[in-house]
């Protein structure tokens, strides 16, 4: 298949150290626990299993940040978004890129005991082309995993592979989805104990979402759990949601879909994961229901679309779930990510979940039972009025019900939503979070549209635009730390370019991020002041990271390589011609001027003192 002709179907579907920690140890999730006591290393993705993006090291202050300069930089290979981050074991740095239209990808294991970084082994992995055109939204990746001298990961056209950390050598290769199928992989997945949890994305193509456990040391299928469908097949607990019965119980995944609908019911999973060790639970979102086109949906809440999910790991077994957003309209895919902290709500102190949705709030439950502790708009949002806290619903706009054959306009906050898929961080220092938000709306017009295995299952029309309904210019984004406990911001930093990068931030209470347009910035955790800023090659959409080098000196890392949804108008090289395309996602970057404001590419840039 030629370059251009990949990059054409693309476009269409958008219409729509030396030494290693590798010692045996009982079981995977303890090489984990200790890995992430450690913040001189950085061996998951989230930092931690409870999603913080929280580093201790202090050699990097508000007061000689400025002092940042590049101590080293490295090519990625590849040309489209670079989503994630490397990790850091021992004395290797572990990078990926993204896919590309030549089916491949590359893996790097870097030597930090070296000036420069040098390569201590590189593995390209072939994919199957048919994952190219049907991968919505860029040909991403979000990241490798570590456990037990392991790197494990998923590709985009559906395999899960384990790497030998020492050597890259191919030590098991097992099948989760299918591209002719429409499914593909572009998630993170989680090592817990003995076990790799993957995901499935695929949502735009009426995929019937799942996740999945593979005993990393054989590569062997455990268990399955799908988002929809009958009892047997979501593994629901026999007390499942007994604390908040009115969430949705037994039935649910068949009888809240009008006949079979649930069959392409979507709820794929495709974001960050978090896990409790002590309640042995992990929790993740799963996304929209298909098609996008609300009409054939209609009778039912499409339950468990748009789902925030306890599961045990060891099974598979669902304790709780709760539903966000009930009969999606609007394409609020619900996969973002949850933090595990304890905050104090209502004058009591909780064991909390929080997890800022698309949809443009930010929930807090109680993570052992899914109690609904409080839920607030964090950007501009006027689908909904608010929600209630004691049914968990949300109190809908019935103005903004999208519907079929009719342009609904003005909807806030976007299909990309309020946040998208890049995680937020936590601070115990100042008890905020951190995250990088739109500001954005769109006018939104179901179509009809036939389901066909491996065909686009979209049936919407959507355009994008600046935030409180158009009436914002050149302002796309903010950065902003969130007071969970007053449920309002703390500050904000508003952007010319939507911020795609999730923040790291340290106990001297300096916050990184990056911008769509290419800035990495540092600003004070306390009242956002900027600190320092670097323009790279090209848009930050990965996430930064802080190690400690052999040399005992901190550093921080960020991927830069424009794309994603936003970004696609670059990564993908699509036209102004029509503003619908990448489902509104063109109108928005050319408006912002993001294609003169940044190129595509792909590097990892390393800062140092």
């Amino acid at each position: 298949m030629s370059v251009k002709r990949c990059t054409s179907l693309i476009g269409g579907l958008l219409i729509l150290g030396g030494s290693l920690v590798t010692a045996p140890i009982v079981s995977a999730n303890d090489d984990v626990l200790k890995l992430q006591k450690d913040d001189g290393q950085w061996a998951q993705q989230s930092k931690n299993y409870s999603g913080t993006r929280y580093s201790t090291l202090n050699q990097i202050t508000p007061e000689n940040v400025k002092n940042l300069k590049v101590a080293w930089s490295f090519s990625l290979g590849t040309l489209n978004g670079q989503q994630g981050g490397p990790l850091v074991v021992g004395d290797t740095m572990y990078a990926h890129s993204s896919y590309s239209t030549g089916n491949s990808h590359n893996i790097f294991a870097l030597d930090l005991t070296k000036e420069g970084a040098p390569i201590k082994w590189k593995y390209v992995a072939k994919h199957d082309p048919k994952a190219v055109p049907v991968a919505c939204c860029d040909l991403v990746h979000k990241g490798l995993q570590y456990a037990n001298g392991k790197i494990l990961y998923q590709t985009l056209d559906g395999m899960v592979i384990a790497l030998d950390a020492k050597t890259g050598k191919e030590l098991w290769k097992t099948r989760n989805a299918d591209p002719s199928k429409g499914e593909t992989s572009t998630a993170a997945g989680l090592v817990i104990k003995d076990k790799y949890i993957a995901g499935v994305a695929g949502g735009e193509f009426g995929v019937r979402g799942w996740v999945a456990a593979y005993d990393i040391n054989t590569g062997k299928q455990v268990w399955k759990a799908r988002s929809t469908g009958p009892d047997e097949d979501l593994k629901l607990a026999s007390d499942f949601n007994a604390a908040n019965p009115h969430y949705g119980r037994f039935g649910e995944g068949t009888k809240s879909w009008p006949g079979e609908q649930w069959k392409t019911g979507g709820g794929t999973t495709w974001g960050y994961y978090a896990y409790d060790p002590d309640l042995n639970l992990f929790y993740y979102g799963s996304g929209n229901p298909g098609t996008w086109n609300p009409a054939p949906r209609k009778g039912g809440d499409n339950k468990w679309s748009m789902t925030i999910w306890a599961r045990n790991p060891d099974t598979g077994v669902a304790k709780w779930a709760y539903q966000m957003t009930p009969w999606d309209n609007w394409d609020y895919d619900g996969i973002d990510e949850s933090v595990l902290t304890e905050q104090t709500i209502g004058g009591k102190k909780h064991k909390v979940l929080t997890h800022f949705d698309r949809n443009g709030f930010v929930y807090t439950l109680d993570r052992a039972n899914g109690t609904l502790l409080s839920a607030d708009a964090f950007v501009y949002v006027n689908w909904a009025k608010g929600i209630d806290l004691k049914t968990g619903r949300p109190i809908v706009n019935p103005d903004k019900l999208t519907k079929q054959g009719e342009d609904t306009k003005n909807i806030c906050p976007c299909a990309m939503g309020g946040k998208n898929y890049l995680p937020v961080a936590y601070s115990p220092q100042t008890n905020l979070f951190y995250a990088s938000v739109n500001n954005m709306c769109m006018n939104y017009e179901g179509v009809q549209v036939q389901y066909t295995a491996g065909a686009p299952y979209v049936g919407a029309t959507v355009l994008m635009f600046e935030g409180h309904e158009g009436k914002d210019k050149g302002w796309w984004g903010d950065f902003i730390a969130w007071d969970v406990v007053k449920g309002k911001r703390a500050w904000a930093i508003k952007e010319s370019q939507p911020p795609w990068s999730g923040p790291v931030v340290t106990s001297t209470n300096v916050v990184f991020y990056g911008t769509m347009d290419g800035w990495f910035k540092a600003v004070d955790a306390r009242d956002g002041k900027l600190l320092w800023r670097h323009k790279v090659g090209s848009g930050i959409i990965g996430n930064p990271i802080t190690y400690k080098g052999p040399d005992g000196k901190q550093y921080v890392a960020v991927y830069s390589g424009v794309g994603g949804w936003f970004g696609a108008t670059v990564s993908l090289d699509l036209p102004p011609d029509d503003p619908t395309a990448a489902l509104g996602g063109v109108n928005a970057a050319y408006l912002s001027g993001l294609p003169m404001a940044t190129t595509k590419g792909g590097t990892l840039y390393v800062f140092g003192l």
